[in-house]
């Protein structure tokens, strides 16, 4: 039994070395050292970087500008929780990252965006390129100067090209996502007047809601991040006229304002909005929430009901967006965040669909107007297609995510009888088999780690 088990693993291991190997690719890092005396430093005063991957044939003058994710830092406290790490400096960013879904450069897995400049923006501010606070603390040293960051980068991409874009996006994950809204109308100004530009948000929109103890916990702390960073002025007017900053941190009360085409991708039950908005540790002191978060599989009915309830406040607040054909939704049921970096969920046999449709198809009909795709899917366990996220109980990250997400909802579990949302075809994968013993899981990646 044990040996079937090894064979199996190294069997899934090849697999995935395999994948690694065909669908992404390193890309090297560029440091934009003129930033530094414009006061565009990340939060421990390093300049900011990006990596790019140069457009090639008739995708020579089209630009992707994705900006990466990772959360925010709200007093500062938290700020020097991130300074000495890749998300407060660039000293300690990898030298290469690697490309690929809507980053790769290979037609088969990016067939509309591949031989684009691709270039993926780091994130070393803490709150979405927003702030702006002149002051540095000399006991600190930190520097909150995300806006001049964001403008110091676009700046030195429009001076190696992208001033004769063509065609240009600026899409991001998580709190890139939400870079990627509030900095929408402002990236349409800076390209060109002639460049035709869009935006994508990948699980960038968060909601304003309640926690499981009916605090509302996120709002206060998207209050204390605005104020912590002095980015009152450098979000959306039309909204900062109307109601506190802090409330402009949220997509639903800015989306209908702008005037740039978007594109939407968010899971209705986002993994992170769940363990952060809607059960954050501070709401659940006794642990109740942990092995639901951990995957979801394992809540229980009642904790179900509380997350069918937050889909359903998760679509009321997608109400601002309106039905222009120029906004593009695809809000799949799947337990995932940032789905459009990843190969296995952007495009591959076995991504996830709505409508038969991945979402690589869907933003590139949308883009080139081949068709628009507003899509809702129906509540979970509906979709046989998604790639569930499951996540280490001991650092509570999601475990690999190049193996981890082969693991998919049972096809056993969709409701034929709905119809009154997308429905889907069946899909099983057809590149490896699927890790579904967690038992095999952890041994599996007892040998990863071993090995590497």
């Amino acid at each position: 039994m044990a040996f079937a088990i090894l064979a199996q693993c190294l069997n899934l291991l090849l697999c995935a070395l395999l994948l690694l190997k065909t669908e992404g690719f390193n890309v090297g890092i560029t440091y934009v050292q003129n930033a530094v005396a414009k006061g565009a430093v990340c939060l421990d005063g390093s300049p900011p970087a990006y990596h790019w991957d140069k457009g090639f044939g008739a995708g020579m003058n089209n630009w992707l500008v994705h900006i990466e994710g990772g959360g925010w830092c709200n007093n500062v406290t938290t700020c020097l929780s991130r300074k000495s790490t890749r998300l407060g400096s660039s000293k300690e960013m990898v030298k290469e990252i690697a490309f690929s879904g809507l980053l790769s450069k290979y037609q088969k897995f990016n067939p509309d965006f591949y031989n684009w400049n691709r270039i993926k923006v780091r994130y070393c501010d803490g709150a979405s390129f927003t702030g702006d606070v002149e002051a540095v603390d000399p006991e600190t040293n930190l520097h909150f100067r995300g806006a001049r960051v964001w403008l110091a980068v676009i700046e030195d991409l429009l001076s190696k090209g992208m001033r004769s874009a063509e065609n240009a996006i600026l899409s991001g994950c998580s709190a890139g996502g939400l870079t990627s809204l509030l900095h929408c109308d402002n990236f349409r100004a800076l390209v060109p007047i002639g460049a035709k530009v869009k935006c994508l948000s990948d699980a960038g929109y968060f909601i304003n809601t309640k926690d499981v103890s009916g605090t509302q916990h996120i709002e206060a702390f998207y209050s204390e991040v605005v104020a912590t960073h002095g980015s009152a002025k450098n979000l959306p007017s039309s909204c900062t006229s109307k109601m506190r900053p802090g409330l402009c941190f949220f997509p639903q009360n800015i989306v209908q304002q702008i005037k740039t085409p978007i594109f939407l991708v968010n899971a209705a039950y986002d993994s992170w909005q769940i363990k952060n908005i809607l059960a954050p540790g501070v709401a659940d002191p006794h642990g109740y929430w942990h092995s639901c978060k951990l995957d979801i599989k394992n809540c229980s009915p009642t904790q179900l009901s509380t997350m069918q309830d937050f889909r359903t406040q998760f679509l009321s607040a997608l109400n601002g967006l309106g039905t222009s054909s120029s906004r593009g939704l695809f809000i799949d049921s799947c337990y995932a965040h940032c789905q459009t970096e990843m190969q296995e969920t952007w495009l591959r046999d076995d991504s996830p669909l709505l409508a038969r449709t991945t979402i690589a198809k869907a933003v590139g009909d949308w883009f080139y107007d081949r068709s628009p795709f507003q899509k809702i899917d129906c509540p979970y366990p509906s979709n046989p297609t998604c790639h569930n996220l499951v996540f280490d109980s001991n650092e509570h990250l999601p475990m690999n995510r190049s193996w981890v997400n082969l693991i998919t909802t049972n096809s056993s579990d969709y409701n034929a009888n709905d119809r009154s949302c997308t429905q889907h075809n069946i899909h099983q994968s057809s590149n490896c088999t699927c890790i579904r013993n967690s038992s095999h899981l952890f041994l599996f990646l007892i040998i990863l780690r071993a090995m590497f």
